[in-house]
């Protein structure tokens, strides 16, 4: 029994010494200059920043493929003695680094940060920085690519007189920008804006935006790249308020404007007035908010051409006024919540459907007209019109139904085919090939001037419902 015992015993410690010597022999470093890390990247772009902003943190990966322990003797940045970029590695923060170890068939991350300077020029600036990694003596190196765009900041603005903002380089906004009563802000053609968490537009007076096919006009939020790894900042609501006009607001139009990302869209309060729309928006994009695209309480919208699209609470929130919708795409896939209403919701329709704070402002009246409403949840809070003064013609629903004196010519339980694949991340509201969409309007409702979308692609005759005109796709 003895022997047996120590016949086990000099077979574990003849284990346990194999098993130490096959680890020091496996945790040796190489010295071989052959012998390198590889990278996740040959060039890290950071995209396009907004100088005197910090970046979003990029990160790249470093691997030792081989089965020996890599050290790296030293990491540093090779051309940034201004110090606008900053790195941490393997946890660790500074500008340079040494003997950094990589366990064999194992990784470490990098990530890299920038502020860059103002650079006193309009046009965009490409930077590119070099972080070199030396190891047994060889150096390789990763490229750090970044855009900075300078920029005119507004932290609170009152705009007293009639003023333009060019499409020089973009306006970035960290507070409500007023516009006064009796004074008109103007963007020009290619303007872009960008708002921060606590910016909004105040319209007391005129706001005109007046883009182009080519050179539409943005207002947005001024964050770029991932809120996280596959999900961009495009995709995400409530970045900014939105644009607010008041009831001595007068006048206001946008033609070829993108706006998207706010928490409020267009919100319109008006007195009543109906001569005229207190907003006028024209082959326009309005998309993702929080709450309502457009939300006019007693103000008139006239909205020619627009895809109106994605928003928690709801499309279109009107009460009373005149309304017109030709040519639009009223969609929602909201990404981010249940939805909270119907895309359009409507009040203060007729006596029986009156809103008691309003007793004595007009009815409401509105013509949709070879539009598309289609998307998640239902289309319309009132489904019954009778007695109303809104009327649908030559429009696509997602439900079905009967045409009668409201709903006149109407497409019932017909998929407009969108490109939009909500579950992939990917609003396109353009039409598909085979969409009943294609050439399907009414042109005895085409009396309000839509002649192209907003990718400037003329219409056909007949007109596509919606805001777009189908394009064939390329092979």
């Amino acid at each position: 029994m003895m022997k047996r015992n120590i016949a086990i015993y000099l077979t574990i410690l003849s284990a346990v010494i194999v098993s130490m010597f096959t680890s020091c022999i496996e945790d040796d470093f190489t010295t071989s200059p052959s012998d390198q890390p590889t990278f996740s990247v040959d060039t890290l772009k950071m995209g396009e920043v907004y100088t005197l902003e910090g970046s979003p943190t990029q990160r790249f990966i470093v691997y030792n493929r081989h089965d020996k322990l890599l050290n790296i003797s030293s990491i540093s940045l090779r051309d940034d003695a201004d110090n606008h970029f900053r790195l941490n590695v393997d946890g660790f923060s500074g500008k340079s680094f040494s003997d950094i170890e990589i366990r064999p068939n194992d990784s470490i991350f990098i990530f890299v940060e920038a502020t860059l300077p103002e650079s006193g020029r309009n046009e965009l600036l490409d930077l590119d920085r070099h972080l070199d990694f030396v190891t047994n003596g060889v150096t390789s190196t990763v490229v750090l690519n970044i855009k900075g765009q300078d920029v005119t900041r507004y932290n609170g603005l009152t705009v007293t007189g009639n003023t333009v903002w060019t499409a020089d380089k973009p306006y970035l906004i960290t507070d409500t920008v007023r516009v006064a009563p009796g004074a008109t802000l103007t963007l020009e053609a290619g303007t872009k804006v960008r708002m921060k968490d606590s910016a909004a537009f105040k319209i007391e007076g005129t706001l005109r935006a007046e883009g182009t096919a080519e050179k539409q006009v943005e207002i947005t939020g001024y964050r770029t790249g991932n809120v996280a790894s596959s999900i961009p900042y495009e995709l995400m609501s409530g970045q900014w308020g939105g644009i607010y006009f008041t009831p001595t607001s007068r006048d206001n139009a946008l033609s070829y404007t993108s706006v998207r990302n706010s928490s409020d869209g267009l919100t319109l309060r008006g007195n009543g007035d109906t001569s005229a729309p207190m907003l006028t928006i024209t082959n326009c994009q309005i998309r993702n908010t929080t709450n309502y695209i457009i939300d006019a309480l007693h103000a008139g919208v006239k909205a020619v051409g627009c895809e109106l699209s994605d928003a928690s609470q709801g499309i279109l929130h009107l009460t009373g006024s005149n309304h017109i919708f030709n040519h639009c795409t009223i969609a929602n896939y909201y990404l981010f919540s249940i939805l909270g209403g119907p895309a359009i919701q409507m009040a203060h329709l007729n006596a029986d459907m009156a809103d008691e704070d309003s007793a004595d402002m007009p009815f409401m009246k509105a013509d949709f007209t070879n539009s598309i409403i289609y998307g998640n949840g239902t289309e319309l809070s009132a489904g019954d019109l009778t007695g109303t003064d809104v009327t649908f013609r030559t429009c696509i629903f997602k439900s079905g139904g009967d045409n009668d004196d409201n709903f006149i010519d109407c497409l019932w339980d017909t998929d407009p085919l969108y490109y939009t694949v909500r579950n992939q991340y990917y609003f396109d509201y353009r039409l598909r090939p085979e969409s009943p969409a294609i050439g399907a309007s009414n042109p005895d409702c085409d009396i309000y001037g839509f002649t192209a979308d907003r990718y400037g692609v003329a219409s056909a005759s007949p007109a596509d419902l919606g805001a777009y005109t189908y394009v064939e796709p390329e092979e």
